[in-house]
């Protein structure tokens, strides 16, 4: 299923947005300052004033680094269905399975136990519910999920919150194992149940991690995978050149780090040779890789900063290879140096060995940009009270999409408007009826016009319905808009407005916009607003 069929543009390619990236003209170029094209646009929750801010750093994987999904999600995917079948006994047909990647989408919640895909809005009520690939009816969804005493809070460890790219696979496959489940009980074992198949996915996507496939693959052939971004290196030199501390915190090691970095940031190589350099550097003050985010995030975390030798790779111990107390003798004073300057990579470590090392005052100071809500914006905001930047590169066409529907959307708040009010006069009616204050006359009157309002309703119903239908499978044939569940917000919106400050489509945007740009939210509007402003 191609993207097309998804009501998106022809010329925009993958579901998450990330083609190949023309050249942006940066802020601080003669032709910057510019008006913004829309996809580009740089959103605000909370108001950031980039004079403020002292240091900026981001996030590698899905920030920097956008991969392509038809290839890197097609890879992780056939990796984890190897492992499935080499390592934890299921069957060989699984090898000649093969994933659609646009059919998921950010923001889902797996059910583990009852093998089911969700999507909720801001409050947790379940919109749209799938066995597998089988959409479930109103009736069997609210039979699983709205007749309950207790609400459920849909965490761990019963749910898996799909709210990276990367999970898109293992989603996808979740998927598929219950319909082979259901379809061929036989050849599953019956003490594999949906929640032990997710645990089995979910190893099997870490078996791919550690033996080091994935990342090779990528090592080998960097643009086969990753999405060339001509806007990454402009930007990290206006902000360098404004006098903010630039940094890079990856949860990937240094030697995959230096792979990727030198594809996005190094200097071109017109012969097509694939020797590193390190070059990419002049471009950060600090690099820390190995981080183990969000543990990193937390300052009592005790890890270990090293500091890496770039030629070697060797890790090498920022306390000086000062000896370890002997049980029973004195306790050793640990100095409280960071390591010589000419350090700029490191491994390891902690937010307070960051802060040393960028001699940040307070976290208020830091902006960091990353793709993951939890892993990236949620600890950093909610834990250090760092200001944040989401990247959402599926916005780009969201937001295109949404203007070019404009039309479409004030049609569907006017038949919403025109259902309740005719809704409004059935209610009247029925009521003047059964409370016996009409004369025979006035009577049947009422209950004519009370036949005719129920027939226009329904056929209101059914326009409204359809028409509904068809403006959100324009962003998504099944799931519909990212950004909203019916007319509420997603729970992936709702995350996004409660943990990022700011928000945008692709890392390279925040070049486009003046480095001491102050960021105002818009002004937040309660119902009772919204219909008076609206008017």
């Amino acid at each position: 299923m191609d993207a097309v069929g998804y009501g998106f543009p022809s010329d925009i390619k993958g579901p998450n947005g990330c083609g190949k990236t023309e050249v942006s003209c940066v802020w601080a170029s003669p032709e910057g300052g510019q008006k913004i094209d829309i996809g580009k646009h740089i959103f605000c929750n909370r108001a950031v004033n980039m004079k403020n801010i002292v240091a900026v750093g981001f996030d590698m994987d899905y920030t920097l680094a956008q991969y392509k999904p038809e290839t890197f999600e097609s890879l992780a995917y056939n990796g984890t269905v190897k492992k499935l079948v080499a390592n934890l006994g299921y069957p060989n047909e699984l090898l000649d399975w093969s994933f659609d990647w646009t059919y998921m989408v950010r923001g889902l919640v797996l059910d583990k136990k009852r093998g089911n895909i969700l999507k909720m809005d801001r409050h947790k009520y379940v919109k749209v519910a799938y066995h597998g690939f089988r959409l479930l009816s109103k009736d069997e969804k609210m039979a699983t999920y709205g007749n309950t005493l207790v609400r459920d809070a849909f965490d761990e460890p019963d749910y898996a919150l799909i709210d990276t790219l990367f999970s898109l696979a293992e989603a996808y496959l979740f998927a598929q194992l219950v319909d082979f489940k259901d379809n061929n009980p036989e050849k599953i074992s019956e003490e594999k149940d949906y929640f032990c198949m997710y645990r089995d996915v979910r190893a099997a996507v870490d078996l791919c991690h550690r033996d080091g496939t994935l990342k090779q693959m990528v090592a080998n052939d960097p643009k086969k995978y990753i999405n060339e971004d001509n806007s990454i290196v402009p930007m990290l030199q206006m902000l360098r050149t404004s006098g903010f501390a630039v940094f890079l915190v990856t949860n990937s090691l240094w030697d995959y780090t230096n792979v990727v970095m030198n594809f996005l940031c190094g200097p071109p190589k017109p012969d097509g040779s694939s020797s590193l350099t390190l070059d990419w550097l002049k471009h950060f003050d600090v690099v820390i890789s190995g981080s183990a985010k969000p543990k990193f995030f937390h300052d009592e975390n005790r890890t270990n900063l090293f500091a890496v030798d770039t030629d070697s790779g060797m890790l090498i111990n920022t306390d000086n290879g000062s000896p370890m107390a002997q049980v029973g003798g004195p306790s050793l004073e640990l100095p409280d140096q960071m390591p010589d300057k000419s350090y700029k990579v490191f491994q390891g470590g902690n937010v307070g060995h960051l802060h040393k090392l960028l001699n940040v005052e307070s976290s208020s100071q830091v902006l960091y940009v990353g793709d993951h809500i939890y892993g990236d914006i949620l600890r950093s905001k909610k834990v250090l009270g760092w200001r944040t930047m989401l990247v959402v590169p599926e916005l780009e066409k969201e937001v295109k999409l949404l203007w070019h529907l404009r039309d479409t959307r004030k049609q569907l708040m006017m038949l919403r408007s025109e259902r309740d009010h005719i809704e409004d006069q059935i209610h009247h009616l029925k009521w003047s009826l059964q409370c016996d204050c009409l004369d025979a006359h006035e009577a049947k009157k009422a209950q004519s016009k009370l036949g005719s309002l129920e027939v226009q309703r329904e056929r209101v119903r059914v326009t409204h319905q359809e028409a509904q239908k068809v403006f959100h499978e324009k962003f998504h044939k099944v799931w519909g808009q990212l950004m909203k569940t019916g007319y509420q917000n997603s729970r992936f919106a709702h995350q996004v407005e409660r943990f990022a400050c700011l928000y945008t489509s692709q890392v390279g945007n925040l070049g486009l916009y003046s480095p001491a740009k102050y960021y105002r939210p818009s002004e937040d509007f309660m119902p009772h607003e919204f219909d008076i402003f609206s008017l």
